[in-house]
């Protein structure tokens, strides 16, 4: 299978690197979302698959990461493929003896059929596609730029509850400055007609200027919000995210701002209603009371992550032309 240079998926996934939610049309994600309960009949059946039979898939994660790396190689698994895997490279490969981004992933293509790549530095995603000519790369989240697989399995969870991905209202509160998997949702709801998405944070977690601007630009609706009496009661879903530590030089800085805002029964039971979801990339470090967890709206423990690697398996198979 030859790598493919064009960016755009143009409904057509095979040997395409996928860096961005940018790549994506809504006729292309509607072409995802198709395969999507066909993986989770293989997954929740225990039913035998050998769809990847034969592929390897080298899954490389300079950032920590359980979620997001656990996700990816139960996909391959779950369809017969097998991983190669490698966290922290820094600390203990070649890469600590001082190799280059760029040979690191040249080595590895050689190896298999497709490269799974996080990376503290935004833009790294791209780097890595454009250091390997043979093998696709997929974007598991770079820096504070995107998470597009994380973007996906989040607009197929609200799909799922709600039937469509237009004319939607949302929240999202923490970091929104920060927050890689906020941007690419924002990205994915911009693919759409309709839709409106407050943003709750601390003002020093604001999206920037030029962020603001840029996704304003694709036809999203966005309204920053500074405090919980000003949430919609009529939110489709609310997604919710930790404030980053790891993105702080200053610890009383971050300690001024964690946990700023957190979802607890009363502030559920006066600004939710019957038809929310409520969501979260997860970890989460106290921004969602526990109690709330048994709550049918509660889905970041529930279908949410469960959705992660159904989408993950229904895209690496695209991506290796199985589907």
């Amino acid at each position: 299978m030859a790598k493919i240079s064009d960016t755009a998926i143009n409904g057509h996934f095979t040997g395409k690197d996928i860096l961005s939610l940018d790549q994506f049309s809504p006729s292309d994600i509607q072409l995802l979302f198709k395969h999507v309960s066909d993986m989770a009949k293989i997954a929740k059946n225990a039913k035998a698959s050998d769809l990847l039979k034969g592929n390897i898939v080298t899954l490389i994660f300079y950032e920590p990461s359980s979620r997001t790396f656990g996700s990816f190689s139960a996909s391959v698994k779950q369809l017969g493929g097998q991983t190669v895997e490698i966290q922290n490279p820094q600390s203990f490969s070649s890469v600590s003896k001082g190799e280059t981004l760029e040979d690191t992933m040249r080595v590895f293509e050689a190896y298999c059929d497709a490269i799974v790549i996080r990376h503290p530095v935004q833009g790294t995603a791209e780097k890595a596609a454009a250091a390997c000519t043979a093998v696709p790369i997929i974007n598991a989240g770079d820096g504070v730029g995107e998470h597009p697989t994380q973007a996906l399995l989040d607009l197929y969870t609200i799909y799922e509850k709600h039937g469509r991905l237009d004319n939607l209202t949302g929240l999202a509160a923490g970091d929104i400055l920060n927050g890689r998997t906020v941007h690419s949702l924002i990205k994915g709801l911009s693919l759409y007609e309709g839709n409106t998405l407050y943003l709750l944070s601390p003002e020093q977690l604001r999206l920037s200027k030029t962020d603001y601007d840029k996704f304003s630009k694709k036809g999203i609706k966005l309204i920053e919000i500074s405090n919980e009496n000003e949430i919609p009661k009529d939110c489709d879903f609310w997604y919710w995210t930790r404030v980053q530590k790891e993105r702080f030089t200053d610890m009383q800085e971050y300690e001024s701002v964690k946990n700023k805002f957190i979802i607890t029964p009363k502030l559920l039971a006066e600004y939710g209603n019957e038809n929310l979801i409520i969501m979260h990339p997860l970890p989460r470090v106290g921004e969602i009371e526990t109690t709330i967890d048994d709550d049918d709206r509660a889905v970041y423990l529930k279908s949410q992550i469960r959705n992660g690697m159904y989408v993950r398996m229904a895209l690496v198979a695209l991506v290796l032309g199985r589907l």
